[in-house]
């Protein structure tokens, strides 16, 4: 199968040719685009909403997530990755599925020609009864067909059992592709010689090696990307890009200000820009863009730049979040030097004359100013910087200039496996307490006895055999012993705080032999695990992010609670009996009657019902699994949400999720809903629901629904298992009653935490960012939500709508007017009825206002400000904006029409047009013109501030408005359909229309183009997220459920792991910990009274009636703890509203 090439390229090298120069119409200029296959196609081939059939870009739709959290880059690097996958087990067939699921270019399949057996089914979800039966069918082969059905622009295929490893490695055209392989991983373990050959094969070809083993209760994952490799982004962060306010040259740098390398009285220049932090550290590089006023020739330059601070009298206790000092910081750099030595001055003049102080330090605190940073101009980048310019030259600075944070590309050597088998002195274990303690030390030991009891036997450690594993800890000990003498080698030695002390101990024989007792067992919690995580580190082979520091492993000896022989055996021949051998039979009874409540059916669903079907969670009489999600799929869920195939898009989630595992094991006992949980729902998840459930799992992506049911688990006292995502970031929280805190004692929410100030918005925008907000937040919720309805409230009952504009506040009343009186102004217009034609005109009236009578009038208010009081306007970051113009066209003009027309259209109930070339005649036939500017008396908001009230002529208008929609015939309006803004809708219009009007705005004002993908991410506010991280993070949360199965929370929460990992950034950002404890709320009572308690403790009562008066419960209280009660409220009410107030009482009595 070959990639599939789209219709045209859209980018900055896109050629454009015109041609009939003569005529003024746009349709007629005839904007001509070569596409990458040289196919000439003209405007609007790159938008959305006018494809169908084959023209939709199905593969772009998938990886619409994906892209937002990788870049456009790294998602056109993935296509070119084909990877060996060696194993096919649990492990094997989890990476697979991620890097399927992840777009790389060829997946090869390998598993040496192991036979699927029934106990495969515990962690290869995709083989079958069927496969166990027939004979020879081995785990590639079961597997195949349902991994290539994951992703169609994958190639995968299945290499032959008897093939040679080291021979394919070297293969150069993998699956028909022209390329190699880009990485190689390792799923199970293979006999010692050729395993080491292949990792020395794998560098020396430049392929990256990953081996990722799960035994038992330990997992392993290694990565080696070879001698030399470069890393081009280390943590896939979004870099900076910071707005210049002001650029300042200091002749002589104060004794108080403070720039690392700048002795005071050397020259330095200062940048002032706009934001509040640039959040660059000392040494990091920005490179120049949108430089003006003669500074052109700095554009594309590199800066090294440092960190501008001040010094401060400790004594001063400068508030820095303070608005005082927020306000100095907009003066230029020498007032606010100046201000801080006169306050020196002062503290220190006070400190001198204070007795005692003669022969003591002034304190000084050195405060950064984050707004600020110094240009290095003596280093490489700063010589050839000033080959283009002189430092006067930024005396001239006036307004304009980005600065856009680069980072340099990392070089990092690896070791192989061999070298760091034995050379790992204290090997990184994902639980950082077992790291600090040197508890990796048995676990690396034990991989190296493997390695030599297969070469010494010619088998693996068998299953609860106990002189295998008398066996592998002799081995084990040793080879710890042939170490001690060898530097920096991994050896039973004390560690201490992860740092070994050169002292020799014993090896610990009972984990090493509980290794080699479970060394061929596998629990599906762990093959996700190191599923997600080895695909992840396939993808860093593309450049982008750190791989992780070589070695991580995990082990959670907890969960062999009891090895009773009669309990982890005899095994029959159970899907389960991996499980059972490590767990018991205890487990897996207990397993059987678990009732689950899973709230979504997302990513994380997804991945949670495999793992449950897995583990066969609520196959007993007794057992239950509810799924409930109200979402219907989507062709962007395909790319990590695995259970779903492309015939199940538009079905729901929950429904065609369960309905798949169902299938993978037919015991499980399984109810699908599509009900929302919260407050309106509580009549169906009722008492008798909640009080029925083992553990409450949440597969939530909003805030507000996590806080729900934690409460509702609260209420209850169930377990929780939380988890969430966010691209590479993953984090999970077990919650137990009364043992740890609850997701509500922690401080959450979704709100947006970096607004924009309006005002830069709506007339001074400088970076892309803020067209798109506006192009979201006004033109679209003006023109196809909030006008729309609000005109069919009015239009559908009149005098309900008057009633409601009542509970509004003032600036939305009078927006709310306007936008009625805009809406039946357009059907006058029209004649009554508004059809496409009409449609067009609307479009083109909008155009002509937002992008250019809007633009002149802004200009011209600024221009007589300018001359009125003699001061420059257009300086900082405010840019002279220019109007478009439909005289002399460009092709988004065309593209805004299109769109925006289209949406009018679905407004207005119009039938669309899609064909271009039919919108094109319909434009040349209305031969629509642009009206002679003339200066307007309307006033124009040149203010810097956020202040949006109306002013104070707006509450006369809005009366007269009122007046005059009292008089309307409302039956004789043309109904109007608002539009719900939909991302993920490419024939809607509705991203096409953001496109178009957030580029119209950045011409306006000179600010780059954004892409349409772009504009989709930000104004859609799409999460990123990756199959690699669900699976991972899913994984973990699935051995923490087998915890809560096995009742280990009787044994305290330290038993459990919390989890908060970011699968870019390195195994140093691998970090794990014991749940917090319940956070103590104070009472203020005196022991014996409780003198605190938790989110957990209630009161309950209970009287003979069932019934409690507001006067009894009082008077318990009043008589049980020495209280005097104020004031009760009802639980969960968010509006403070008191159900008994002891003030209001004394008043009535």
């Amino acid at each position: 199968m070959t990639k599939r090439s789209t219709t045209a390229s859209h980018s900055t090298n896109d050629t454009i040719t015109n041609t009939n120069h003569h005529h003024h119409s746009p349709t007629k200029k005839r904007i001509k685009i070569m596409a990458a296959n040289n196919e000439v196609v003209n405007w609007g081939d790159w938008m959305g909403s006018y494809k169908t059939g084959n023209l939709i870009d199905n593969e772009s739709e998938r990886i619409d997530r994906q892209k937002a959290a990788f870049g456009g880059e790294t998602i056109a690097r993935l296509k070119d990755l084909n990877v060996l996958i060696v194993g096919m087990q649990g492990v094997g067939v989890e990476t697979a599925k991620n890097l399927i699921l992840s777009n790389v270019g060829g997946v090869m399949l390998y598993d040496g020609g192991i036979v699927c057996k029934e106990e495969h089914r515990g962690s290869n979800f995709y083989v079958t009864r069927e496969h166990v039966l027939e004979e020879g069918t081995t785990l590639g082969a079961a597997s195949l067909t349902e991994l290539r059905t994951l992703n169609p622009f994958c190639r995968v295929d299945l290499l032959e059992g008897s093939s040679s490893l080291t021979e394919e490695i070297g293969n150069k055209d993998v699956l028909g592709t022209r390329r190699g392989y880009a990485a190689v991983v390792v799923a199970t373990f293979l006999p010692k010689k050729e395993l080491f050959e292949l990792n020395e094969l794998a560098r020396a070809n430049g392929i990256a090696f990953i081996m990722a083993v799960t035994n038992g209760v330990t997992s392993s994952i290694f990565s080696d990307f070879g001698p030399n490799h470069e890393i081009t982004d280390a943590t896939g962060e979004p870099t900076q890009t910071l707005a210049i306010s002001n650029v300042e040259v200091l002749d002589s740098k104060p004794k108080l200000l403070d720039v690392a390398g700048v002795k005071e009285g050397e020259q330095v220049v200062i940048v002032t820009v706009a934001q509040n932090e640039h959040g660059l550290e000392d040494g990091d590089v920005v490179v120049l863009e949108d430089m003006r006023q003669g500074m052109e020739g700095l554009n594309g330059m590199s800066v090294t730049v440092k960190r501008v601070a001040i010094a401060s009298p400790t004594a001063a206790k400068v508030d820095t979040r303070g608005v005082a000092f927020k306000t100095a910081l907009g003066l230029p750099t020498e007032s606010v030097v100046s201000n801080f030595e006169r306050q020196y001055d002062f503290y220190k003049s006070a400190f001198d004359e204070e007795e005692g102080n003669a022969n003591k330090k002034f304190p000084v605190r050195t405060i950064t100013i984050f707004n600020r940073l110094a240009f290095v101009l003596n280093d490489d980048n700063g010589k050839k910087l000033l080959e283009n310019t002189s430092v006067d030259a930024f005396r001239q600075y006036q307004s304009g200039g980005l600065l856009n944070q680069v980072r340099p590309p990392i070089f990092k050597q690896y070791k192989s496996l061999a070298d760091t088998l034995q050379g790992t002195p204290v090997p990184q274990m994902l639980r950082g307490e077992d790291w600090e303690l040197g508890k990796g030390v048995e676990v690396h030991l034990s991989l190296a006895a493997a390695l030599d009891f297969h070469e010494k036997n010619n088998h693996w450690p068998r299953l609860h055999n106990a002189d295998d594993a008398s066996e592998m800890v002799d081995i084990a000990r040793g080879i710890s012993d042939s170490r001690k003498d060898t530097e920096g080698a991994c050896w039973a030695q004390s560690v201490q705080y992860g740092f070994p002390m050169g002292e020799p101990r014993d090896v610990n024989e009972k984990r090493i032999a509980r290794y080699s007792r479970m060394f061929a067992a596998e629990l599906t919690g762990f093959c996700a695990f190191l599923g997600g995580a080895a695909a992840q580190e396939v993808i860093k082979a593309s450049g982008k992010f750190t791989p992780i520091d070589q070695w991580v492993h995990h082990d959670e000896e907890v969960l062999a609670v009891d090895e009773c022989p009669s309990n982890v055996g005899p095994l029959f021949g159970s899907r389960y009996d991996y499980q059972i051998a490590i767990m018991g039979k205890d487990f897996q009874a207990r397993a059987a009657n678990q009732r689950i409540f899973l709230v979504g059916c997302g990513a994380l669903g997804c991945e949670y019902l495999k793992g449950l079907a897995l583990m066969g969670i609520a196959t007993g009489k007794d057992g239950k699994i509810v799924v409930t999600d109200m979402d219907r799929i989507e062709v962007s869920n395909l790319s990590r949400q695995f259970l779903f195939r492309q015939p199940d898009v538009g079905h729901p989630k929950s429904v065609r999720g369960a309905l798949v595992v169902k299938k993978w094991n037919p015991s499980v006992n399984i109810e699908a809903l599509e009900k929302k949980v919260g407050d309106d729902s509580e009549d169906y998840f009722n008492d008798k629901f909640w009080e029925s459930l083992s553990v409450c799992w949440n597969a939530l992506d909003n805030v507000q629904a996590r806080q729900y049911t934690d409460a509702r688990c609260l209420f209850y006292s169930k377990p929780l298992l939380e988890s969430g995502t966010l691209g590479t970031k993953c984090n999970h929280e077990v919650v137990l009653p009364f043992r740890t805190s609850s997701y509500n004692d922690g401080k959450e929410s979704d709100d947006n935490e970096n607004q924009i100030a309006m005002c830069t918005l709506r007339s001074f925008p400088y970076l892309p960012k803020h067209c798109i907000e506006y192009a979201k937040q006004a033109y679209f919720s003006d023109y196809f939500e909030f006008g729309p309805d609000v005109y069919e409230n009015f239009r559908q009952d009149p005098m309900a709508f008057f009633e409601q504009l009542d509970t509004m506040d003032s600036g939305e009343q009078s927006r709310a007017l306007r936008m009625i009186k805009a809406f039946i102004d357009l059907q006058e217009e029209a004649g009554g009825s508004i059809d496409f034609d009409a449609c067009v005109r609307i479009a083109f009236n909008r155009m002509m206002k937002d992008f250019r009578k809007s633009i002149l009038d802004l200009s011209h208010s600024a221009d007589e400000m300018e001359k009125s009081s003699g001061k420059k306007f257009w300086t900082g970051t405010k840019r002279r904006p220019r109007p478009v113009d439909w005289n002399d066209p460009m092709p988004l003009l065309m593209e805004y029409l299109y769109s925006t027309a289209n949406l009018y259209a679905s407004v207005w109930r119009a039938e669309v047009v899609r064909d271009r070339s039919e919108f094109q005649a319909v434009v040349d036939k209305l031969k629509l013109e642009q009206a002679i500017w003339e200066p307007s008396g309307d006033k124009v908001d040149l203010s810097e501030g956020d202040n949006e009230e109306e002013s104070g002529d707006s509450g006369e208008d809005d009366e007269k408005l009122k007046g005059e929609l009292y008089k309307v015939d409302t039956s004789k309006l043309q109904p109007a359909q608002p539009q719900e803004f939909e991302k993920d809708d490419d024939l809607n219009f509705h991203i096409d229309f953001l496109t178009a009007a957030t580029n119209m705005r950045s011409w306006n004002y000179d600010i780059k183009a954004s892409p349409r993908h772009t504009v989709k991410v930000t104004a859609g506010r799409i999460i990123p997220a990756l199959a690699t991280t669900t699976a991972m993070v899913c994984g973990l949360v699935d051995i923490e459920f087998a915890k809560l199965v096995l009742g280990l929370q009787s044994q305290g929460s330290d038993k459990f792991l919390n989890s908060n990992i970011n699968l870019a950034a390195g195994s140093g950002n691998f970090t794990t910990f014991a749940p917090d404890p319940p956070v103590p709320i104070t009472t203020g009572l005196d022991a014996p009274q409780p003198v605190s308690f938790t989110s957990w403790d209630r009161i309950d009562l209970s009287y003979k009636l069932n019934e409690l008066s507001v006067e009894q419960l009082v008077t318990y209280l009043e008589k049980s703890f020495g209280v005097t009660v104020n004031r009760i409220f009802m639980y969960g009410d968010k509006e403070d509203r008191a159900l008994y107030n002891a003030l209001d009482k004394k008043k009535l009595d």
